[in-house]
């Protein structure tokens, strides 16, 4: 494959010579130099080539962030819901201005096709601080009537709760879909009150670090928000372990997540984590298939596979098994592979070389197990980052391919028969993070959707996503919901008041 990197925009090329100027960590709202070693290399994963250097923050300068924020944490978490409020909705509208650059940044950084950061993903971020600013205003606690009969006499006992925010906050994000994933971890965050320390992942930090210039921009006070970049077992470790850190905020690999909790007991830190998936896709007899055929596709192919949720595992009932992988394999024999700023691109690269190796290997050893490659799998690209998305049957459910998560263009198909079936087998995972259903049939969407042991059941659908919607997994598919409502319960403490009037 011979591959040539689309020109950029004018805005694009600025922010990358600043970025070559020097590997800036945010502090208390100035931009300073990183001191944890030499700066680390972000390349374009479609050729390889070195698009800038970040920062490799140090001890000292997780220990200089923390502090930031813990300063401005007393100012941040007085100022009224309506500042609060305010100040995020500036973020989303001086992202809608940028929001052009952002989607060409984070193409170029992760490898994604244009279309989806430009139309899917980096308005998904500006509607998370949209949402957010909402819910600053939205937060309160109850009056309790309690039956404490014992206060003294002409007196009377008032009881209620209020809700606090947690306190310094490590907000630790992945590369698959950066910018969005971020804004989830922070619109919440600083709706509630708290301040962040926020760690993008080191192959895609380009967004973050954009994103804090224009949040400050926005008018976001000094030291609410702290950008310190570099590697997960340095930068990301220090901020898991560290004792003035409240809370953990984590998306990434369930085994990520262990060793995450593992350093947060120190001070017992609080955590909320979206792991890993292997989501079942389950298409029973009814199902339209001019509708689940590109769904099915789609939601695996996705972003090329790089998704939590992506629906790796399908489950056809039989009498149309054979006409499913056969329209979902010449779907994927379709797909444009390109460089992600080419507009007729419709799967870009892998994030990297390693992890095309990784995804590629799980496709050949299940051909080595006697599993039957329909289609996809070979790697190709200037930096051996692509990889064919595949379609593979023949599987047993003890086989990696089926249990693993790949992270990757790889569907594995299998027959079924009746729906008790199915249910066992889509729920014999130790993931639980999100399933789909395809029917037309009211009484088994139900049924299968109740049955579900998933954070996210859709039917009809796979991966429809908005501000509104809780996401979060069960099993070790995490803790905690990012997103919706409920996400303001992660930075959000409760507060007993008794008093006696």
């Amino acid at each position: 494959m011979t591959l040539t990197r689309p020109s950029l925009s004018q805005a694009a090329h600025q922010f990358l010579d600043r970025q070559q100027r020097g590997s800036r960590l945010l502090i208390g709202g100035a931009w300073v130099e990183a001191g944890g070693g030499e700066p680390i290399a972000t390349l374009d994963p479609a050729t390889g080539e070195t698009l800038a250097l970040i920062g490799r923050a140090g001890l000292t300068d997780v220990d200089a962030a923390v502090a930031a924020a813990r300063t401005a944490l007393p100012g941040w978490s007085a100022t009224v819901p309506v500042e609060r409020a305010r100040i995020l909705w500036a973020i989303a509208d001086i992202l809608d201005k940028h929001i052009d650059e952002l989607a060409e940044l984070e193409t170029l950084d992760q490898g994604k096709p244009l279309f989806v950061g430009r139309w899917a993903e980096i308005p998904g971020a500006v509607n998370q601080f949209r949402f957010f600013a909402g819910q600053a205003m939205t937060i309160e606690g109850n009056t309790i009537e309690s039956s404490i009969n014992y206060q003294p006499a002409g007196k009377q006992v008032t009881s209620w709760t209020r809700r606090e925010p947690v306190g310094v906050v490590a907000a630790i994000v992945p590369w698959n879909s950066p910018l969005v994933l971020t804004a989830m971890k922070l619109a919440p965050a600083i709706a509630a009150g708290c301040t962040v320390v926020l760690k993008p992942a080191e192959d895609t930090s380009l967004t973050a670090i954009r994103l804090a210039e224009l949040m400050q921009e926005a008018g976001l006070p000094a030291g609410v928000l702290n950008l310190v970049t570099g590697l997960g077992s340095e930068t990301g470790a220090a901020l898991a372990a560290h004792g003035d850190v409240d809370k953990v905020a984590f998306t990434g690999s369930t085994a990520t997540g262990r060793a995450i909790l593992d350093a947060a007991k120190g001070n017992l830190k609080r955590v909320t984590l979206e792991l890993g998936g292997k989501s079942p896709v389950i298409v029973m007899p009814d199902a339209n298939l001019d509708l689940a055929i590109p769904g099915v596709a789609n939601a695996i192919f996705f972003n090329g596979g790089q998704v939590c949720v992506a629906g790796s595992r399908l489950y056809a009932h039989r009498s149309i098994h054979d006409q499913l992988v056969e329209g979902v394999a010449a779907y994927a024999k379709g797909l444009k592979l390109g460089h992600g700023l080419d507009q007729t691109t419709q799967m870009g690269p892998l994030v990297n070389a390693g992890q095309a190796a990784k995804v590629a290997a799980y496709v050949s050893d299940a051909a080595s197990a006697g599993a039957q490659v329909i289609t996809g799998g070979e790697r190709s690209g200037p930096a051996n980052t692509f990889v064919a998305p595949a379609v593979v049957t023949g599987v047993t459910p003890d086989m990696a391919i089926v249990r693993e998560e790949i992270f990757g263009p790889v569907l594995v198909a299998q027959a079924f028969d009746d729906v008790d079936e199915v249910i066992a087998a889509a729920n014999d995972s130790d993931y639980g993070l999100a399933a789909s259903i395809w029917t037309e049939g009211l009484s088994n969407a139900h049924r299968i959707a109740n049955a579900m042991k998933a954070g996210t059941v859709w039917i009809n659908c796979h991966s429809m996503y908005d501000a509104s919607l809780p996401i979060g997994g069960v099993k070790q598919s995490g803790w905690g919901r990012d997103s919706g409502r409920l996400a303001m319960d992660n930075y959000l403490d409760w507060k007993t008041v008794c008093a006696v009037f």
